[in-house]
């Protein structure tokens, strides 16, 4: 039985904190206008818009650190993110968030394992996010949200909602990925999770590739949740988002792996992240993510 009739839960988070550069946090808001209420309609999908509540500015949010830059913005978010991802999560609804940069994943993963703790992840996204405070070349938390989830790193996003780790590598599995850190290389080896890299892709297709991914993830899982970064597509398809690598995927695999996560019916939850309108070329990059969140809730060529 498909998971997705349940009714979606849209939640933005505009978020950039997480990264260098500013803009991500106008994501959710082109994403929105580029035709997101539009295209759940058309799919005849049930949805809610939960507007985002920012946090009481504090001293605690404007810490930082030179290798874990923001921490403090980051984890408010993170924590508040979480409480909202768990209780669409109790009202049996289907947690879409959208970033925001990639550091939003740390709250939903850990909003989501309150209710899934047997959670497979696909993690769509040029780079691994497989970084710690000790690793990172640049402090920024949005490299480090897969790592924290598997709990690597500082405690404080580690241990988010009190539970570490969030996830077990044995079904994590990382696509698209063409750019690495040494340390990642490191992160990736030792704890074992899967990753098709681009080389991947190019060797065996989109497709095969897919089809390993999703039965590793959902392989004795309650769930699977899937974490799209918009930098996992070509730059030439996807020009706004802050991390550009070329050589990603095309239109054509982008939507072809959301289909078949659509097809799996294991899918539970979702974000779609770094979608950043001040990058972008006359809003091309937010149709995509709307069109690709529409391959993965059901739509279809024919």
């Amino acid at each position: 039985m498909n998971k997705y009739r349940q009714p979606v839960t849209v939640l933005p988070v505009p978020f950039h904190f997480g990264a260098s550069r500013p803009g991500a946090s106008g994501g959710p808001e082109a994403v929105l206008q580029a035709g997101l209420p539009e295209k759940l309609q058309l799919l005849n999908q049930s949805y809610s818009i939960l507007p985002w509540k920012e946090t009481a500015e504090s001293a605690i949010e404007r810490r930082t650190l030179e290798r874990l830059r923001n921490w403090g913005r980051v984890l408010a978010m993170s924590e508040a993110l979480a409480h909202s991802v768990h209780a669409a999560m109790e009202n049996e609804t289907f947690p879409l968030t959208i970033g925001g940069d990639h550091s939003i994943a740390i709250g939903t993963i850990a909003g989501i394992t309150e209710r899934i703790q047997q959670l497979g992840v696909v993690w769509i996204d040029a780079h691994a996010d497989m970084n710690t405070p000790e690793t990172s070349l640049t402090g920024n938390i949005h490299g480090m949200a897969l790592a924290a989830s598997l709990g690597l790193g500082d405690s404080r996003f580690t241990d988010l909602l009190g539970r570490s780790p969030k996830l077990q590598a044995k079904r994590v599995v990382l696509v698209g990925v063409r750019e690495l850190d040494e340390g990642e290389k490191r992160n990736i080896y030792e704890t074992g999770i899967t990753c098709f890299t681009m080389h991947d892709i190019d060797r065996i297709g989109m497709g095969r590739v897919m089809e390993k991914a999703i039965a590793i993830a959902s392989y004795g899982s309650e769930g699977v949740h899937v974490s799209f970064d918009i930098d996992s597509v070509d730059p030439g398809e996807a020009p706004g988002t802050g991390t550009p690598v070329r050589g990603g995927l095309n239109y054509r695999e982008a939507h072809l792996a959301m289909e078949m996560l659509f097809d799996c019916g294991m899918v539970t939850s979702a974000d779609i992240v770094e979608v950043n309108p001040l990058l972008d070329t006359n809003g091309r990059t937010a149709r995509l993510a709307v069109e690709l969140i529409g391959s993965l809730l059901g739509e279809r060529i024919l």
